[in-house]
């Protein structure tokens, strides 16, 4: 499989913490989803569209599917490096991520969320509002997905 990328993806990483693990020492299951978050916020950054540009712009997204699959675990004072990068648009915002093991270089997860705007007033947008559209990425098809 392919380890291609859009131009558009960025990676984030740290090092694993203590208080991450279960008392197996491996990274609780939901502490992934942290990441996730930590990696779609550095790619919405990047283009413009932190949190407060956002709701500058009007509207607010929420997280309306979220999945991920795991493959080898991480334990305590592993680096995590985690690929986040657009796979839709429009109508709904989909992020696709990979997580690797620094050291190792293994996959160690993969995933996807899944976001919907509204308005400020919490109406439902029918699709991705043009003001948002005009500063993501204009192809995102699918290069190495979840």
């Amino acid at each position: 499989m392919s380890n291609r990328r859009p131009a558009h993806a960025v990676e984030w990483t740290a090092k694993v913490g203590f208080q991450q693990c279960d008392p197996l020492g491996v990274v609780w299951h939901g502490r992934y989803f942290e990441w996730l978050e930590a990696a779609r916020n550095e790619l919405f950054a990047g283009l413009g569209l932190d949190i407060p540009e956002i709701r500058a712009l009007g509207y607010r997204m929420y997280v309306v599917d979220a999945r991920c699959r795991y493959m080898v675990p991480l334990a305590y004072g592993d680096s995590v490096r985690v690929t986040a990068w657009f796979t839709a648009v429009s109508p709904l915002v989909r992020v696709a991520y990979d997580v690797h093991d620094v050291k190792s270089g293994r996959r160690c997860a993969r995933a996807h969320t899944v976001l919907a705007t509204t308005d400020t007033d919490g109406v439902l947008c029918s699709s991705t509002p043009r003001a948002m559209l005009d500063r993501l990425p204009r192809t995102v098809g699918e290069v190495d997905a979840p």
